[in-house]
C-alpha cells in the first residue's frame, strides 16, 4: 500500500462539521471560521532526518525547509500565512546547539513572510530528528484555488524550473506565494497546485480531482540545468526529462486557466516577474491521465513522482 492508497484509505471515514469547505485531499484545509469574505487555509508537514534531510544538512537550512513546504501549500492555494506551530521530536542525546540553530532557520523565513510562531511540542524520537509544521492562514473566498477546476481546453503553466532539487534546491525554495496571489487577483485561474512530488505526480492529482486528462509537450518543459547535470552523472544517471518529471521537491505553482488567457498571463507575468521563468507545457483533454507529445507523436505517460511508501 502506497502514501495516496493510505491516504484514501484513512479518509474514508473522516468526522467533519460545518466549518469545513474543503476538507482532505487538497493542499490545504479550507474552513469558514467566521471571518467575514475571508476563509482560512490549515495544513501540516513534515521533515525527517533521512527522508527529507540528512545528519550533514545545515540545521538552519532544517528549519527553513520544514516550515516553507507548509508555505507552499499556502501558496498553491492563493493564501496568506499567519501563524504556525512547530512539534520537534529529538533523540534524548540531542545537541543544543543543533536545535537551537534548526529554529533560527524556521525564524528567519517565518519573520520574512510575515508568520508568527505561536507554540507547539516537544518530544523524545529515538534515533533521528522530526520536524512538524501546522500552519494557518487566510484567503479571499472568492480567490481560493482548488485542485479541482481544470477544464478540458485549458492550457496548463508551471513556473520555474524543474527537477534536480536534490543538488540542493530542495532546501532553499522560495515558497510562491506573492505570485500565487498575484494570480489569483488578476486572472480566472481554474486550477491549482505545488509541485512537491513532481509534475507527473502532482499533475494527476490535478487531474484526478478534477475528472479530466493532460496532454504535456515534451520541449516545452522547464528542465533545470540541476536535472541536465545529474543526467551526465554516472550509473545514477537518469534521462534529464525523466528527473524534471518525477524527482519533486521542487515547490513551483502548477496550474491550469482557459487558453484564451495564456498569452495575457505570458505578457503580464514577464513584466510583473521577470526573473522568474514562466512555460506553458500542454493543455487539458478529455479522459484521464498523462499523454506526452514529442516529434514522434503522442504516447502516454507511465512515469509518476515520488510517492511514499512505494
Amino acid at each position: 500500500m502506497n502514501e495516496f492508497e493510505l491516504i484514501a484509505r484513512l479518509t474514508r471515514t473522516l468526522p467533519t462539521n460545518n466549518s469545513v469547505v474543503v476538507g482532505a485531499g487538497d493542499d490545504c484545509a479550507v474552513l469558514d471560521v467566521g471571518a467575514g469574505d475571508r476563509w482560512l487555509l490549515f495544513k501540516t508537514d513534515a521533515v525527517v532526518e533521512g527522508v527529507h534531510f540528512t545528519r550533514e544538512t545545515p540545521p538552519e537550512a532544517i528549519g527553513r525547509k520544514a516550515l516553507a513546504r507548509c508555505l507552499s501549500d499556502i501558496a498553491a492555494m492563493a493564501g496568506t500565512p499567519t501563524a504556525a506551530v512547530i512539534t520537534i521530536g529529538l533523540p534524548k542525546e540531542f545537541n543544543l546547539e543543533f536545535v537551537e540553530k534548526i529554529y533560527a532557520g524556521l525564524n528567519t523565513l517565518a519573520k520574512a513572510q510575515g508568520v508568527a510562531i505561536v507554540g507547539g511540542e516537544t518530544t523524545i524520537n529515538p534515533d533521528r530528528v522530526l520536524l512538524s509544521v501546522a500552519a494557518i492562514g487566510f484567503v479571499q473566498r472568492e480567490r481560493v484555488l482548488l485542485r479541482s477546476g481544470a477544464k478540458v481546453g485549458d492550457a496548463i503553466f508551471v513556473t520555474g524550473e524543474l527537477g534536480g532539487s536534490i543538488l540542493g534546491r530542495h532546501l532553499n525554495f522560495e515558497p510562491r506565494l506573492a505570485e500565487a496571489r498575484w494570480l489569483a487577483e488578476n486572472f480566472s485561474i481554474h486550477s491549482m497546485i505545488d509541485v512537491s512530488d513532481g509534475l507527473a505526480g502532482d499533475l494527476r492529482h490535478i487531474l484526478t480531482s478534477s475528472a479530466v486528462g493532460a496532454e504535456l509537450l515534451r520541449a516545452a518543459i522547464p528542465i533545470s540545468p540541476a536535472a541536465r547535470e545529474i543526467s551526465r552523472r554516472g550509473d545514477a544517471a537518469k534521462p534529464a526529462l525523466v528527473a524534471a518529471l518525477t524527482d519533486g521537491e521542487d515547490f513551483e505553482l502548477l496550474f491550469t486557466v482557459a487558453s484564451r488567457t495564456a498569452v495575457p498571463i505570458l505578457d503580464a507575468w514577464k513584466n510583473k516577474f521577470p526573473s522568474l521563468k514562466l512555460s506553458c507545457i500542454g493543455k487539458i483533454i478529455a479522459g484521464e491521465g498523462i499523454k506526452l507529445r514529442d516529434e514522434s507523436g503522442v504516447r502516454p505517460l507511465s512515469a509518476h513522482g515520488y510517492i511514499h511508501f512505494s
